[in-house]
Parts: C-alpha cells; sequence; structure tokens
C-alpha cells in the first residue's frame, strides 16, 4: 500500500471516529434535554425536540398531514415532497389517522401508522405495508408545559441491515444528513402552529420563510428546555 493509500486511509479512519465519537451524539439528540433523552417513551431511540408556543391539541393536525404528496414534510420541498410547497394550512381530508395510514416519504419508499393515541404521540413504522420488513420507527410526542406550550419530541429507531449493501448504504447516509432535515422538519411544524395560533399569515415566500426559520433557530434547541411551571 502507498503512502497516500495509507494517508487517505486514516483520513476517512479520522473523519469516521470524530463523527461517532463527537458530531453523533450530539445530532442524535438536537435540541432535547437531558431529561427528554433520558425518559421512556412508547417507542424510542434517537431524541430531537423543540418547543411549540402552542398546545399538543393545535399542533396535532399538522402532524397527522405530514407526507410526500400530502401536506408536505415542512422542510426541504425540492427534497422530500417534488419541489411543491410544504401546506400551509390544515388540510380536512388528511386528517383522519388510523393504523396503516400512509405517510409517504417519496414516491418509492413510505412510513406506515403502527400506533397513536391523540393528541399525545404518533408511532410511524419504517418498511412496507403489510409490516413484514420493518427497519425502525418514527415517534412523534407532544409534551404538554404549561397551559399555552409544548415539547415536540422525535425519536426514532433503526435496525441496520449490515449484510444489505444498498439498503445499508441509505440507512448511513441517513445517519449522517438526517440532522439537517429533522432540524428543518420541527422548525416548520412550530412555524404553522405557531402562526396560525396567532392568526398570522403564512410566509409569501421561500426567502421569507428561511428567514423566519433562523430567527426560530436561534433559541429552539434551549427553548425553555422543557420545564415546567
Amino acid at each position: 500500500m502507498n503512502k497516500r493509500a495509507i494517508a487517505g486511509a486514516a483520513l476517512l479512519g479520522g473523519l469516521a471516529a470524530a463523527y461517532i465519537g463527537v458530531i453523533r451524539p450530539r445530532q442524535m439528540r438536537w435540541g432535547a434535554t437531558d431529561e427528554e433523552a433520558a425518559r421512556t417513551l412508547p417507542y424510542d431511540e434517537l431524541t430531537r425536540a423543540v418547543t411549540v408556543e402552542v398546545t399538543p391539541e393545535e399542533i396535532w393536525p399538522w402532524l397527522v398531514q405530514v407526507g410526500w404528496g400530502r401536506a408536505g414534510w415542512y422542510g426541504y420541498d425540492w427534497a422530500d415532497n417534488g419541489l411543491k410547497r410544504s401546506a400551509w394550512e390544515i388540510m380536512p381530508e388528511r386528517q383522519h389517522l388510523q393504523i396503516g395510514t400512509k405517510f409517504p416519504m417519496s414516491p418509492w419508499s413510505a412510513m406506515y401508522c403502527g400506533d397513536f393515541d391523540e393528541p399525545r404521540w404518533i408511532l410511524l413504522r419504517m418498511g412496507n405495508e403489510s409490516g413484514t420488513s420493518d427497519i425502525g420507527s418514527f415517534l412523534y410526542y407532544l409534551d404538554p408545559i404549561d397551559e399555552h406550550g409544548t415539547r415536540l419530541i422525535i425519536r426514532m429507531r433503526d435496525k441496520y441491515r449490515w449484510f444489505n449493501p444498498p439498503v445499508l448504504a441509505m440507512q448511513l447516509a441517513v445517519d449522517v444528513g438526517d440532522i439537517y432535515f429533522q432540524w428543518k422538519h420541527l422548525l416548520g411544524v412550530k412555524s404553522r402552529a405557531e402562526r396560525m395560533a396567532k392568526g398570522q399569515a403564512p410566509p409569501s415566500s421561500n426567502q421569507e420563510e428561511i428567514a423566519g426559520d433562523e430567527v426560530i433557530a436561534m433559541g429552539a434547541p434551549s427553548a425553555r428546555e422543557g420545564r415546567r411551571g
């Protein structure tokens, strides 16, 4: 092995070690307090959270309608909603939730409602419609902190397919890049629920929406830290 190959391998090893030892533990619990990260929820592993200045009942409709081709994911629409702008209104036709409801992530993949307790939590299965090849789960948990505020907590569980290279490559890519999409998704839910509660009009452009996200993000991770009282 030549020196260039050895140096390249060492660099990759160093980057992997830095990600696993420093970056991954932080991004896997973005916005979550120590108590939230340690708390046992219905289904859990990864934890991310944000404070939303409305009640769980006011957030619930925004979660029930998410999905590619539905209301969108309130995130990067160029990547997760086929360039179509995510909804800024409640869609009555998407408000009926039941076990098995499909939440598309793309034209080729989807999650399915595995269980829920309105208006506290929704469990989405990652896999096929029949549930015979699930590879993980995605949990929305709404924790009221006072009469006008809620901690929106996301928990994710993934089953890595170490002997299925195509699926494993996708899972590892999600592991590294998912923080950016989840960050935008959480802030998207927060912005929509709070604007509706205040009777404010939605942003008139993507630029205005991005600017609003930046303002929200400045205080989102530690906002009230989920403390009651």
